[in-house]
């Protein structure tokens, strides 16, 4: 294991927080998770793979694998609507599911991003591993989106027709688009290991199964739709999905204490690490992908990290 671990400091740089940390761990979430010591971890806020562009079957970078659905030719891997990829996707949360389970303690919350269409197959594949399905949020964005509804002229002009044929069906469905609405949410899965005895039992055991009421976004109450703007990415970071730092920051205090555990198994360009670091809990950040552990490390670097 490739592990970047040293004591993390709080934002004024004065003393250092007792037993707090953050290790990066180049591995397979899969495997790395079954070397955790049960019951070790108080939250887990991470964005899993989701059979997107780049990614093969191993969910790794590299050359995506074909697949067997009748798609539209040309676009990207992760925005050919496939049946199967929700069915593959349920029963990889299963597997990977179970494994975070079991290192999270009673009580515990797991926040899960995914894409809106595909956000009941992770919850179903959760709900298997043992999870109870909490809630579902919506990190709203407004900027940044594209809009992805295709039209049908690449389809037509292929067609063994008269041009002036072509040009009547394109009239006939002027406007006529693919089912994509422009984007401007996320969806949010909060899932809970049970609690042992009532929520004062298990808080007074392992600190873990009640919200901080007193976070706030934009200065009321918790809610279930969180306007956060899409980040704009350092020049070095290539990761596909880079979360908001203000979001994961809000969501890491709003579900866990100073001082926790919070577990991202799928780390990417290390933006729970970050949040980490500024909300002072420990980090463990599993990622497959080495580039990306590298780009994580750099982030943590830039925003004052010091090891």
């Amino acid at each position: 294991m490739d592990i970047f671990d040293h004591s993390l400091r709080q934002l004024d740089g004065s003393e250092l927080l007792n037993e707090t940390y953050i290790k990066i761990i180049s591995e397979d979430a899969r495997n790395a998770l079954e070397e955790f010591e049960p019951n070790s971890v108080h939250l887990v806020v991470t964005d899993p793979p989701y059979f997107l562009d780049g990614l093969d079957t191993k969910w790794r970078k590299g050359k995506p694998q074909p697949t067997k659905s009748t798609v539209i030719g040309g676009l990207p891997v992760g925005m050919k609507f496939d049946p199967q990829q929700g069915l593959d996707l349920q029963l990889f949360m299963e597997d990977i599911g179970g494994k975070i389970y079991s290192v999270l303690k009673p009580g515990s919350f797991a926040l899960f991003f995914s894409q809106p269409r595909l956000s009941f197959r992770m919850s179903i594949g959760l709900e298997d591993a043992g999870f109870e399905i909490r809630d579902l949020y919506a990190w709203r964005f407004t900027k940044r989106a594209q809009f992805k509804a295709f039209t049908m002229d690449h389809f037509i002009d292929k067609m063994d027709l008269t041009q002036e044929k072509k040009a009547e069906i394109k009239q006939s469905i002027k406007n006529r688009r693919t089912p994509q609405l422009r984007p401007q949410f996320e969806a949010i899965i909060l899932a809970q290991k049970p609690k042992e005895g009532t929520h004062v039992d298990n808080w007074l055991q392992y600190e873990t199964g009640l919200i901080d009421a007193s976070q706030s976004l934009d200065g009321n109450v918790p809610s279930t739709i969180m306007t956060v703007e899409k980040p704009k990415k350092d020049s070095f970071n290539g990761h596909l999905t880079v979360k908001p730092m203000q979001l994961i920051e809000y969501l890491i205090k709003l579900f866990s204490k100073q001082g926790q555990v919070v577990l991202d198994p799928f780390l990417g360009s290390g933006t729970t690490a970050v949040a980490c670091h500024y909300t002072g809990r420990s980090c463990i950040g599993i990622e497959i992908n080495q580039d990306y552990v590298d780009i994580a490390k750099q982030r943590l670097k830039e925003h004052g990290y010091e090891h």
